[in-house]
C-alpha cells in the first residue's frame, strides 16, 4: 500500500511539474505538526518518509538535559523516540491530498504571476464566468481567470472600482479589458479581504489606456505608429476625449481614427457600451491645443499663461454652454486632456471686463509709474471682488488680466482660427 502511494505521488509530481523532494519535505513537516497535536507531544515530533517504500515513521522528541542554552532559553539537542502508530498510511494519505492541492494551487498562481506580470497594460479578451455585487470573474483562457472589481468605495475604500457606471455583465458575455495588476503569491504584504481566494490578475474597463489600446486594434495607422495617441481623458461610461497627432504631414490623424463614415470610432464606441468618444487634433501650440480640446465648441481667442498652466478662452455667446458642457463636462475633459486650467468667458463678458479696466497712468517721460516689487493685481471684477493673483513686476495686473488689457483696444474676432 505504501509503495503504491509513493508511485502515485511520483506520477502526480511529474504531471504537475512539482519537485518530488520538496513535496516529501512539506509532507513530513505537515505530518509532524499533526502528530504532535494528536499525540500530545510537549516537545514536538519528527516524521520521516522512506523515499523507496513510502513508509511513515513518527518520533517523539525528548530534550537532552545537558543541552540547555542559557542565552536562548531553549534545549538544543533532542532524543528521538519511535512512537509510530499503526494507521500512519491513512493519515499520511489525507495530508498528502491537502498538501498536493496547496502546492499545485501555489505553483499555478506563481506561473500566472510570472507570465502576466510582464503584460500589465495589455488588452485582453475574456468570457464572463460569474458576476457578483463586488466583482466579476472573467475567463481569459483555460485555467486562467481574471477579476474585474467593482466594489462600493464607501464600504470598501481599500478596494478598486474598475467598472464603468451603468455596465452590467451576463454569463458567457465576451468583454475586453486592460490588465492593471497581477498579485504576487509570495508577497509578504498584508493581503486584502479574500485576496488569496480571488484570481491573481486584476483587469479594468475604466483605465484611460483601454481607449488607447482599442484604437491600436481598430486603426492600423495607430498600431504602425504613423498616428500617435498623445493624450486621453475619460469619464468612464459617459464621455471621453482623445488627442491624436500624425508623423506624416500628408495624413489627417483625426480622419484616420474616425474612419470611413465613422466606422472605426463607431467600433470603439460599441466596445465601450455607447460611451461618447471625441477625437481631436493635438498641437504643440498650447493655444491651438486648448481650442481643439474644447471641440465641438467654436473658440474665438485663447490666452495662455504657460508658466502657471492657465488658459483663458473666449467663445461666442451662443457657444458658451457648448464649450462648458453638461455640468462642466466638456471643459473638465479638455482640462485633463491638455493639462491646463481652463477659464471660459463669452465675448460679451470679455468686452465688459476690458471696458471696465482702468487705464495704466503714464509719467511725463512715458515710463510706467514706479510700482512696488510685490503687490496684488488691481483688477476688480464685475462683482466687485479684486483679483487674488500677484501682479507682474512693473505692472498693475497679473499675467491673465494684463493680456486682457492688451486686447482692450481690439475687436474680438469671430474667426475660430484667430488665436492669440
Amino acid at each position: 500500500m505504501a509503495s503504491e502511494m509513493m508511485e502515485a505521488l511520483m506520477a502526480l509530481c511529474q504531471e504537475k511539474h512539482i519537485d518530488e523532494l520538496y513535496l516529501l519535505d512539506r509532507l513530513e513537516q505537515s505530518l509532524a505538526k499533526s502528530y504532535a497535536d494528536v499525540m500530545h507531544m510537549d516537545w514536538g515530533a519528527k516524521v520521516t518518509i522512506d523515499r523507496a517504500t513510502g513508509k511513515v515513521y513518527v518520533y517523539r522528541l525528548e530534550p537532552v538535559d545537558d543541552s540547555w542554552d542559557d542565552e536562548t532559553g531553549e534545549f538544543t539537542e533532542f532524543d528521538e523516540i519511535d512512537v509510530t502508530p499503526k494507521d500512519t498510511s491513512r493519515i499520511a494519505a489525507q495530508h498528502a491530498k491537502a498538501e498536493i492541492a496547496a502546492i499545485v494551487r501555489n505553483a499555478g498562481r506563481q506561473q500566472i504571476f510570472e507570465e502576466f506580470s510582464q503584460r500589465i497594460g495589455d488588452i485582453i479578451t475574456g468570457t464572463v464566468l460569474q458576476s457578483t455585487p463586488d466583482f466579476t470573474i472573467v475567463k481569459i483562457r483555460e485555467g486562467v481567470e481574471a477579476e474585474l472589481p467593482h466594489f462600493d468605495q464607501r464600504r470598501y475604500p481599500e478596494e478598486r472600482n474598475e467598472r464603468p457606471a451603468g455596465e452590467h455583465y451576463t454569463h458567457n458575455q465576451r468583454i475586453r479589458a486592460i490588465i492593471i495588476d497581477v498579485r504576487d503569491p509570495n508577497s509578504t504584504a498584508q493581503p486584502i479581504r479574500g485576496e488569496r481566494q480571488r484570481p491573481s490578475i486584476v483587469i479594468s474597463r475604466t483605465h484611460p489606456d483601454l481607449l488607447r489600446r482599442l484604437f491600436e486594434l481598430e486603426v492600423p495607422e495607430v498600431y504602425d505608429g504613423v498616428v500617435e495617441v498623445r493624450s486621453v481623458a475619460r469619464e468612464p461610461g459617459i464621455r471621453s476625449k482623445v488627442a491624436v497627432s500624425s508623423m506624416d504631414d500628408r495624413l489627417d490623424p483625426v480622419g484616420a481614427c474616425v474612419g470611413p463614415k465613422g466606422s472605426r470610432v463607431r467600433t470603439v464606441v460599441s466596445e465601450l457600451r455607447g460611451e461618447r468618444v471625441d477625437v481631436v487634433l493635438w498641437s504643440d501650440d498650447p493655444a491651438r491645443c486648448v481650442a481643439n480640446a474644447l471641440s465641438p465648441a467654436r473658440v474665438s481667442r485663447v490666452l495662455v499663461d504657460e508658466e502657471n498652466s492657465y488658459a483663458t478662452v473666449i467663445v461666442p455667446d451662443d457657444q458658451l454652454s457648448l464649450a462648458i458642457g453638461k455640468e462642466g463636462q466638456n471643459a473638465r475633459l479638455a482640462a485633463r486632456l491638455t493639462g491646463y486650467h481652463i477659464d471660459i468667458k463669452n465675448e460679451s463678458l470679455a468686452r465688459n471686463i476690458m471696458s471696465d479696466m482702468p487705464k495704466v497712468t503714464k509719467v511725463e517721460d512715458d515710463e510706467p509709474e514706479a510700482l512696488d516689487d510685490e503687490h496684488r493685481c488691481e483688477y476688480v471684477g464685475p462683482t466687485g471682488i479684486q483679483c487674488r493673483n500677484m501682479a507682474r513686476p512693473g505692472s498693475r495686473y497679473c499675467g491673465i488680466h494684463e493680456k486682457l488689457m492688451s486686447m482692450s483696444e481690439s475687436e474680438v474676432s469671430n474667426d475660430p482660427d484667430s488665436l492669440i
